[in-house]
């Protein structure tokens, strides 16, 4: 299994980032994929969900109507949309599937000015 996640940079308040994640290893489109995030001294934060088919997105409330998961089971990726960024977005984010143990070496998003 390996998951690969890239686009994460530095951002000014405001702005916005696609994160993506390629997934290989496993049959991506049997799985329930995540972003989670996390920062320094906190637990890791599950971010977003979204189902095998894509039909159904769940968010964690500090970002309902900011971000938005979407993914492409023809090309094993799994995205995050993030607008409207604040310096509470600031964290390392990981993509995961749902069950599977396995983590990528994550992507670090830095909102500031």
């Amino acid at each position: 299994v390996q998951l690969v996640e890239s686009g994460g940079g530095l951002v000014q308040p405001g702005g916005s980032l696609r994160l993506s994640c390629a997934a290989s290893g496993f049959t991506f489109s049997s799985y329930v994929m995540r972003w989670y995030r996390k920062v320094p001294e906190k637990e890791r934060e599950l971010v977003a969900s979204i189902a095998r088919g894509g039909g159904d997105t769940n968010y964690a409330d500090s970002v309902k109507g900011r971000f938005t998961i979407s993914r492409d089971n023809a090309k094993n990726t799994v995205y995050l949309q993030m607008n409207s960024l604040k310096p509470e977005d600031t964290a390392v984010y990981y993509c995961k599937a749902q069950f599977l143990g396995y983590w990528g070496q994550g992507t670090q998003v830095i909102v500031s000015s």
